[in-house]
C-alpha cells in the first residue's frame, strides 16, 4: 500500500502529539520519590550504575553518559552480562538505576536479589508501579505512558521518550545541586569545541619569545615591514625602551601608507602606527581573545604581562588552528 504525503504528515504529527503528552504527564511525577532518588544519587560514594535491556538499555546507556558528563560519575551495565560476571562491577558504595517499562524484564529481575543483598540502593524507572522491579526498589520513578506512538502499541516509542526525559531531569537536578559549572563540563569534554573554548588560554596558543614581532619607536616603516615579513603575523608591535607596547602596525596600516605615498625607507613607524593597540593578558581564555577581536573588528592582539611588557602575540589564524573559532 502506498502512502500519500498527507498520510505521512498525519502519521508524523500523531507521533509528536502522543510523545508530547507522555512528556507532559511526567511533570506531575517530579514528586517526593524523585527527590529521594536524587538524594540517593547525591549521597553515592561510588558510581551510579545504570542497567536496562533492549530499548531500555539504549536509553539507560544515554542516561549514564549524561550523568557522567554532568558531574555524577556513572556507567552502564548490561543486565544479561551482569548475571554472568559483570555484577562484580557493582559495589555496596554504588547506586543502581534499573530501567524496565514492564518492570518484569527477566534479566533485570534475576539480578535484583543480588543487588539487594549487596546493599546498594536501588532506584527503578518503570511504566508499571505494581511490577516486581518497582516493589523491590528503594524508590521507584513512574515513567508509564497512556499508549505508545506505534499504532500497534508495540514498538517502544513514547515509553522510551518518557524514560529519557526522566533521566535528563535527574541529571540536571543533580548538576544544579552540585553547583556544576561550564568549566567543569569542559573538563569532561576536552576534545569538543566547548572544551577548547573553556580550557584553552591565551598563553597556550600565543607566539612567544623570538616569534613575537616587535620594533622600537625609532624604527622606520621599512624596518617594521621586514619584521612583519619575518614573523608572519601580519603586524608588529612598536615598543619602548622597557619593551612595553606603545602601538601596533599592521599590513592594513602599510597599505594605507603606500596609498598616501609615504616614504617607507625614511618615515618612522611611530608616525604611522596605531597608538596603544589592543592587548590581552596571557592567562585569559582564548575565547575572550576571540570575543575582543570580533568586538573591535581586528585580526591580531598583543599579549602583555602584569608589568605591561610585551610577552606574546596572536591573530585570528591562531584561534582558527586551535579550534576556538
Amino acid at each position: 500500500m502506498s502512502a500519500t504525503a498527507t498520510d505521512l504528515r498525519k502519521s508524523g504529527v500523531s507521533v509528536v502529539r502522543i510523545e508530547h503528552a507522555a512528556v507532559q504527564a511526567l511533570e506531575a511525577r517530579i514528586d517526593d520519590d524523585f527527590v529521594t532518588a536524587c538524594q540517593y544519587m547525591l549521597g553515592c560514594k561510588g558510581r551510579i550504575v545504570v542497567a536496562g535491556m533492549g530499548k531500555s538499555g539504549h536509553i539507560g546507556n544515554k542516561i549514564a553518559a549524561t550523568l557522567a558528563s554532568t558531574g555524577s560519575p556513572a556507567f552502564f551495565v548490561h543486565p544479561g552480562e551482569a548475571s554472568h560476571g559483570d555484577l562484580g562491577m557493582i559495589t555496596e558504595s554504588d547506586v543502581v538505576l534499573a530501567l524496565s517499562n514492564s518492570g518484569e524484564t527477566h534479566e533485570i529481575v534475576t539480578i535484583l536479589p543480588l543487588i539487594k543483598r549487596m546493599g546498594a540502593p536501588l532506584i527503578s524507572m518503570t511504566g508499571n508501579p505494581e511490577s516486581t522491579l518497582a516493589r523491590e526498589a528503594d524508590v521507584s520513578l513512574d515513567v508509564g505512558v497512556a499508549k505508545e506512538a506505534c499504532p500497534l502499541d508495540l514498538a517502544p516509542t513514547a515509553s522510551t521518550t518518557a524514560a529519557l526525559v526522566m533521566g535528563d531531569a535527574l541529571a540536571i537536578a543533580l548538576l544544579e545541586a552540585r553547583g556544576f559549572t561550564a568549566e567543569d563540563f569542559a573538563l569532561s569534554h576536552p576534545g569538543g569545541s566547548l572544551g577548547r573554548r573553556l580550557l584553552l588560554h591565551v598563553h597556550d596558543i600565543m607566539h612567544k619569545e623570538d616569534q613575537v614581532p616587535a620594533v622600537t619607536q625609532d624604527a622606520t616603516v621599512r624596518d617594521a615591514l621586514m619584521e612583519m615579513t619575518a614573523k608572519g603575523l601580519g603586524m608588529t608591535a612598536v615598543v619602548d625602551s622597557k619593551h612595553r607596547p606603545v602601538g601596533i602596525f599592521t599590513d592594513g596600516d602599510l597599505r594605507r601608507c603606500l596609498d598616501r605615498g609615504v616614504d617607507v625607507r625614511a618615515a618612522k613607524v611611530a608616525e604611522v602606527m596605531v597608538p596603544g593597540g589592543k592587548r590581552i593578558a596571557p592567562d585569559r581564555l582564548a575565547a575572550e581573545a576571540l570575543n575582543l577581536m570580533e568586538e573591535k573588528k581586528i585580526n591580531a592582539l598583543l599579549v602583555v604581562d602584569s608589568d605591561q611588557r610585551l610577552c606574546g602575540a596572536l591573530n585570528m589564524h591562531d584561534l582558527l588552528r586551535a579550534g576556538v573559532v
